[in-house]
């Protein structure tokens, strides 16, 4: 079987898909606090909560679990930490930018 040739290219699509998982996150947290929550307790209508609860849990768990999966090969123990607390703050998914952007820059 023929070795890549490019060894990080395997690590870069990781880190794309991390990325991807982390704006997804990031996104669905800010559906449900900013759109669904304040339909649900100004306009009654709790339909909003119901759709998005679910939907931003999935998104949690799978950028959580993308992130553990990555620590120690593609993460440091300080990069999980950071990506894993970003994702209980809003617009956090978004802060973390930086982290993405150094270890693609060290990947090459």
């Amino acid at each position: 079987m023929p070795s890549d040739p490019h060894p990080s290219s395997a690590a870069l699509a990781s880190l794309r898909t991390l990325r991807l998982a982390s704006l997804g996150e990031g996104a669905t947290l800010l559906l449900l606090l900013f759109i669904a929550v304040p339909l649900k307790r100004m306009a009654d209508w709790p339909t909003g909560v119901s759709i998005m609860g679910p939907i931003h849990g999935a998104a949690f768990l799978l950028y959580a679990a993308l992130v553990l999966r990555h620590t120690g090969s593609l993460l440091t123990m300080r990069d999980t930490l950071a990506l894993l607390l970003a994702a209980f703050v809003p617009f956090g998914a978004f802060l973390v930018g930086g982290i993405f952007k150094r270890k693609a820059q060290a990947l090459g």
